[in-house]
Order: C-alpha cells, then structure tokens, then sequence
C-alpha cells in the first residue's frame, strides 16, 4: 500500500501539469472516441486484407477465363468439343448420355 501510495505521490504533480494533462486527455480522445481509432483502424486493415484476397482471386478468374476464351476461339474443334460436354449439344443421329455423381462438382469446370 506505501508502494503505491509513494508512486501516486510522485506522478500528481506531473499530472497536475496543464500540458501533460491536455496531451494526455488528447491522446485518450485520438486512441479511443475518434472516428480513426485503434480498434476502426483494425478492423480496416482486416477488410482491407480480404479485398486484396478477392482482388487476386478475381484476377486469376479472369486470366483463366480469357484463356478458355482464346482456346474456344482458336478453332471450329475446340468450339465444337465445348458445346458438346458443357450445354449437351448434339447432332440429329446421335444420342447423349448424362452421367450423375454424388459429389458436388464446379459448375463452371467442364470434363475433359
């Protein structure tokens, strides 16, 4: 108790000080009740963090798209083959067979 009694003796007249009062109060206002405070700044860092997540992930997409797109361009075949597995198109004479996992597959991926 005179351990703590002794400490808070030596730290009133500092406090009592009108400019390391201010500077105080101005740093408790800035680090809690202001509009950019620690625990706002946290929380834009994390959304921050996951937009450049999706923003790569969005960017691989698109490179993988475009590259699909330049195989399906790149001949009558290729565009043929994709019509074929992806919206089971077929000729008059030919009969199509539809085969069903029970695994959940990506929509998007096609069998090759």
């Amino acid at each position: 108790m005179k351990k703590a009694k002794k400490i808070f003796q030596r730290i009133l007249p500092v406090l009592k000080n009108k400019y390391v009062f201010t500077t105080l109060i101005f740093i408790v206002w800035l680090a809690f009740f202001d509009k950019n405070d620690f625990i706002s700044e946290y929380t834009y860092r994390q959304q921050l963090k996951n937009l450049k997540k999706d923003k790569q992930f969005y960017l691989d997409e698109i490179k993988e798209n475009k590259e699909k797109l330049n195989e399906l361009m790149s001949s009558p075949a290729n565009l043929e083959k994709f019509a074929r597995e992806k919206y089971l198109m077929k000729k008059d004479d030919e009969d199509v067979f539809v085969i069903v996992y029970n695994t959940p597959a990506k929509e998007d991926k096609y069998i090759e």
